[in-house]
């Protein structure tokens, strides 16, 4: 999994409260185990037309915010079915940071174990932060997780905080498999003790 550190870019503002996993990514797209490809289809009713050609309209197809990194939404983010697809999504198309009032407990929970910071504020920092996002590329946005802080364009330090094994998990880029891994030597160690102590149950049968 990717870290995340600090993430400085253009935040796209999308003022919108409930936007369920299937307006982030609709059920004709789960078809896939992939984690990769679904970028494309992200938010796909508002971002085309029936006939596939772009909404000029949405915040994603404008110019400034093609390659946004950080969204600004409204409450209740990520509602809806628990379908992992939806952070894939976000991830897949660049989206790395989700800054809203609050959060579905399950996509929340999805959100940190594939890389993204899901970050719930009180509403008059979310309203500041859409503010600032409205302006697109005139202004940038900075989080920090190590210090866990957002910067806006005019100075102003917004903190949040979050849960410290999360923080430590995305500092260090570690997912559930990450996890595991780092207690490979203690495995090992286990099984070796377990052969000597008990040989008979790793005998071959016959």
């Amino acid at each position: 999994m990717q870290k995340f550190d600090k993430l400085t870019g253009v935040a796209a503002p999308l003022p919108m409260i409930n936007i369920d996993t299937d307006m982030i990514i609709p059920k004709q797209h789960l078809k896939t185990i992939k984690r990769t490809g679904l970028g494309k289809a992200l938010f796909d009713e508002m971002r085309y037309e029936a006939d596939g050609s772009e909404k000029p309209g949405f915040v994603l197809n404008q110019p400034a915010y093609r390659k946004a990194q950080i969204l600004v939404a409204g409450a209740n983010f990520g509602c809806g079915s628990s379908r992992e697809h939806a952070p894939w999504a976000l991830l897949d198309f660049g989206i790395r940071c989700v800054i809203a009032p609050s959060f579905a407990d399950i996509f929340h929970n999805n959100c940190f174990k594939n890389g993204i910071l899901p970050i719930p504020l009180p509403q008059e920092a979310v309203d500041r932060l859409m503010d600032d996002a409205r302006k697109g590329a005139n202004a940038q946005v900075t989080v920090d997780l190590e210090k866990q802080e957002i910067v806006r364009p005019d100075g102003e330090v917004i903190p949040f905080r979050i849960d410290a094994f999360r923080r430590h998990c995305l500092l260090n880029g570690l997912d559930d498999i990450g996890l595991t891994m780092e207690k490979g030597g203690d495995v090992e160690g286990y099984e070796a003790r377990q052969k000597t102590a008990q040989p008979w149950l790793s005998m071959a049968p016959g």
